[in-house]
């Protein structure tokens, strides 16, 4: 990929490949008569604060399916390497030349975009260097946002050597596995008052397929995620615990 730089505030980049063991192809998995990836990339634009959003997959051919996704919907698609994740994030990062990151997996068909929001607005009014909301298990799985400046990743890029924190991107971050390296950052858990930390909205599974598919069918096109909560509590396998 030609080398170029375009100057953004914010870049959101949502993480894929098709190769996922548990679910191939899951990036672009039919759920309710839209992609997967799709039905996310319409949820994440409605975000006030998603700015430039970037799908990031690899340079192996098997992922050419989700460029050509992406210049269907006219999305930046940044290629990198497959293991090295931590790799792949830091450089779309540079070649767009973002200075905050929103990170995002394809796993989040249901992805809320007022918490992205409001993990975003929390980042930036505390000065933090990273803010999440799924460190602390308290939202559902499957509407887990990363928010975190170019600054801190560039010096995760530059000092993380573990294989576990290039394939993992944040955890020399959050400082969350000290025994293969970390730094030292300002970092904010965003945690829900209630804890639904329980439920299981993620894309990994043929089982989460299932659910997520149900519940979505429930749901209006335009539903936040206590709408699909309401739901699920009517209807509790919803709720995507497996017995």
């Amino acid at each position: 990929m030609q080398e170029r730089q375009r100057l953004h505030n914010t870049l959101t980049v949502i993480l894929t490949r098709m190769t996922s063991s548990r679910l191939p192809g899951k990036a672009l998995v039919d759920i309710c008569g839209v992609s997967n990836l799709k039905r996310m990339l319409d949820r994440v634009k409605k975000a006030r604060h998603s700015g430039l959003i970037c799908i990031a997959t690899t340079k192996n051919i098997t992922d050419d399916p989700i460029e050509e996704f992406g210049k269907r919907e006219a999305v930046e698609v940044f290629r990198g390497d497959e293991q090295d994740v931590l790799g792949r994030v830091f450089g779309a990062a540079k070649f767009f030349g973002a200075k905050n990151l929103i990170r995002l997996t394809a796993d989040c068909p249901m992805i809320d975009p007022v918490l992205i929001d409001e993990v975003y607005e929390i980042y930036t009014s505390g000065s933090y260097d990273y803010a999440a909301n799924g460190n602390t298990r308290s939202f559902p799985d499957g509407l887990d946002v990363e928010v975190f400046s170019f600054d801190a990743l560039e010096k995760a890029h530059q000092e993380a050597i573990h294989p576990f924190l290039r394939e993992h991107v944040t955890p020399y971050i959050r400082g969350s596995h000290p025994q293969f390296g970390c730094g030292e950052f300002k970092i904010k858990n965003v945690v829900c008052p209630w804890n639904f930390g329980h439920i299981r909205w993620t894309l990994d599974t043929p089982y989460d397929l299932k659910i997520i598919r149900e519940l979505i069918g429930h749901l209006p096109s335009e539903y936040s995620w206590m709408d699909a909560l309401a739901v699920a509590t009517k209807y509790p396998h919803l709720l995507g615990i497996k017995n």
